[in-house]
């Protein structure tokens, strides 16, 4: 059976990719294995705009790939950003194999708020099963608390659940 395969990319704390390990695999109902060594985001970083520009990680992400992949998801704690937006939480090649998430923004702190590691978790495993939504070929849907429906900012993926709505996953059973 192909595997979920989890990707750090930079420096990511073991325990959250421990806890996205676990909550992928039992979501999605297959294998999910932590590769190793992390991938550098170094060869991705922008100064003009301090960012990383995420569809260069996903395009280095592309040997890590192999014959036990179903899909191989890279998590970064980088802010990523794609030229026609100021950022994204995550990218990922529609019906293909690879999709990056950033943890960057999703933390309270961010915003200049105290922790929150319970939200920290839901907004992070909400925008995980978003972007391997899209390599299952869904793209962005019109039920605002679908896991596929768009995030423009981080108050819209509090308002998503982790899980599709009954045509987003009748598209992929």
């Amino acid at each position: 059976m192909k595997e979920l395969h989890l990707l750090p990319i930079g420096n990511v704390p073991p325990d959250v990719l421990g806890w996205l390990q676990r909550q992928l695999c039992e979501l999605f109902r297959v294998p999910c294995a932590l590769l190793q060594p992390a991938l550098d985001p170094r060869v991705a970083y922008h100064p003009e705009r301090q960012q990383y520009h995420s569809s260069e990680l996903i395009a280095r992400m592309q040997p890590y790939v192999n014959d036990q992949t179903w899909k191989l998801l890279g998590v970064t704690g980088e802010d990523l950003y794609i030229p026609i937006l100021t950022f994204v939480f995550g990218e990922a090649q529609i019906g293909g194999k690879l999709a990056i998430v950033s943890t960057h923004r999703l933390r309270q702190e961010f915003y200049g708020l105290p922790e929150d590691k319970q939200l920290f978790a839901q907004r992070l495993l909400t925008e995980a099963v978003h972007e391997l939504g899209h390599t299952l070929e869904l793209t962005h849907c019109e039920d605002y608390q679908c896991v596929m429906a768009a995030s423009h900012a981080v108050e819209w993926i509090d308002i998503k659940e982790a899980t599709f709505c009954r045509e987003c996953a009748a598209k992929v059973i």
